[in-house]
């Protein structure tokens, strides 16, 4: 049974052996683990079938196999949206200046049999993390011990098998907007008009309500937009607009042949521990499923007077995601 807090959440005990007070062990570790792991990978290819160098063709424009060979098991992707324009960028794109932070947390999982399954994490989620005396936001991981901790985090709020989540993305600004102008926009349908300047971060929103296609920029304006700290549910909501008009974009007749350079592209402004061939597979076997994603959240707790930080709804059973293939058809 796993270590838990007083809410559910990972307790210092796991969490010390990532980080702790002694950081120069964590290095160790995760490289021990990053070499094993490369290891295993190349000796025996369990998610990624051997290419085949003589059926290198063009991508077929019906038949998103084509791309790249698809997954061989289901592969579930951390996904880390930071506020920071590029990845190397030393300080964030947000008020208070500083490092990167999480400002979106998606656990990403696709098979070449079902419907992509997404999990929208809460940034707001109060959790336990090493070296803090208090409970702290499950954004904070990612600036206090980068992709590791913010993975074993999640993996014990979520209850995820060991060795799960099996890549990581960190994507900056920068790499949302080349996605949605590689692919020549996305539509989406807003509910209401979307308007709001911010001088400390040279910012501003200017969406109105219908149905309309969003450019880069505009699809930024979209996932940031969060007038009020307490507005982390509304702006994940919108965020949900904005994956399934990206998911849409991808169906588009033209779309597969689009891809192998904007991956290239997009590949190129982020980190991860996937290769763009990776990339290609994973987005074939998205394709591959005539049904639309389904968008997750965990379930929290009402909030409490002021509190910004939230809690998990109590005494549910782990793990917390995904949804079995015959609940999510259900949904």
């Amino acid at each position: 049974m796993k270590d838990e807090g007083p809410t559910g959440d990972p307790s210092p005990s796991r969490l010390t052996r990532w980080f702790g007070s002694h950081p120069f062990r964590t290095v160790l570790r995760i490289a021990t683990a990053v070499a094993g792991a490369s290891l295993i990978a190349g000796g025996l290819g369990v998610i990624w079938p051997k290419p085949d160098p003589m059926a290198a063709e063009p991508p077929s424009a019906d038949d998103p196999a084509s791309l790249a060979p698809l997954p061989e098991r289901p592969v579930m992707v951390l996904v880390v949206g930071i506020d920071a324009d590029g990845i190397n960028d030393p300080n964030n794109k947000a008020a208070p200046k500083g490092p990167a932070n999480a400002d979106s947390l998606m656990l990403v999982q696709v098979s070449s049999s079902e419907p992509v399954q997404v999990l929208q994490l809460p940034t707001e989620l109060a959790v336990n993390l090493p070296g803090r005396k208090t409970l702290q936001s499950l954004a904070d991981a990612y600036p206090l011990g980068g992709v590791a901790l913010t993975a074993d985090v999640i993996a014990e709020v979520v209850g995820l098998k060991e060795g799960e989540p099996d890549r990581f993305v960190v994507m900056p600004r920068q790499a949302l907007r080349s996605l949605v102008d590689g692919l020549g926009e996305v539509e989406v349908t807003l509910n209401q008009s979307y308007e709001h300047k911010d001088k400390a971060q040279n910012y501003s929103v200017n969406l109105q309500a219908g149905r309309q296609t969003l450019n880069g920029r505009q699809a930024e304006q979209l996932a940031r937009y969060r007038p009020q700290p307490k507005n982390d549910q509304a702006r994940r909501t919108r965020q949900q607009s904005l994956l399934k008009g990206i998911h849409d974009q991808l169906n588009q007749p033209n779309a597969i042949a689009l891809l192998p350079a904007v991956i290239g592209e997009v590949s190129a402004q982020m980190e991860t521990d996937l290769t763009p061939i990776e990339m290609m597979s994973l987005t074939a076997a998205a394709l591959s499923s005539d049904q639309p994603p389904v968008i997750s959240q965990l379930e929290l707790a009402p909030r409490t007077g002021q509190q910004v930080m939230r809690e998990l709804k109590p005494n549910q059973p782990l793990p917390l995601w995904p949804t079995p293939p015959d609940d999510a058809a259900d949904n």
